[in-house]
């Protein structure tokens, strides 16, 4: 019974991550929280706390936080980028239930506008999966994210907070498991 209570205790964590740099910062995981952190663009970001090692790492590869639409369909011409979506924050609560995890997920970042680009809204699709050690995707999301560009700064900010669930295989822990976060490439003329 104190070993079940300690597990759920671990995994009942949250913490802020980055893709790409480190630190330490255990914050709750608010689509508010998650915006102010977008819009700090501190030098460097944070890192899961090492008490939420027990949770599912939500993880967005280098090529997946990125995403530029290109106007005319230009791929790969710089002077033709309308925008450019960068997911720059991550975080993650969880919470286990008999076998199942659920996860509590953020994520947050910032599109820029290029050469073609115009103030407004821009409107990026996003996929989510969890998958286990082999690879086996559990669990699927897909959530738009939507930002107003205002006229007088080239950047808008987006934050997204969802839930996911996902069974857990007898024999393994919640941490062998990891959310993926990734722009979708479905629009005309993204690179």
């Amino acid at each position: 019974m104190l070993l079940a209570a300690l597990i759920l205790s671990a995994c009942a964590v949250s913490g802020f991550s980055n893709p790409f740099k480190s630190g330490d910062t255990p914050l709750p995981v608010s689509q508010n929280g998650m915006l102010a952190e977008a819009k700090a663009d501190a030098p460097q970001m944070a890192a899961l706390p090492t008490d939420s090692m027990h949770c599912p790492q939500v993880v967005a590869w280098p090529h997946d936080r990125l995403l530029t639409i290109y106007a005319d369909g230009r791929v790969g011409d710089a002077q033709a980028i309308m925008h450019r979506g960068e997911i720059t924050r991550l975080a993650r609560q969880c919470q286990i239930y008999g076998d199942r995890v659920v996860v509590k997920y953020g994520f947050a970042g910032r599109v820029l506008l290029g050469p073609k680009g115009a103030p407004g809204q821009v409107t990026l699709p996003v996929s989510i999966k969890v998958a286990d050690a082999d690879r086996k995707v559990l669990a699927k999301d897909k959530a738009d994210v939507t930002t107003i560009v205002p006229a007088e700064n080239p950047v808008g900010y987006f934050s997204m907070v969802k839930e996911i669930s996902f069974p857990v295989t007898m024999g393994t822990r919640p941490e062998d498991y990891k959310v993926f976060v990734a722009f979708e490439r479905t629009q005309a003329g993204a690179g």
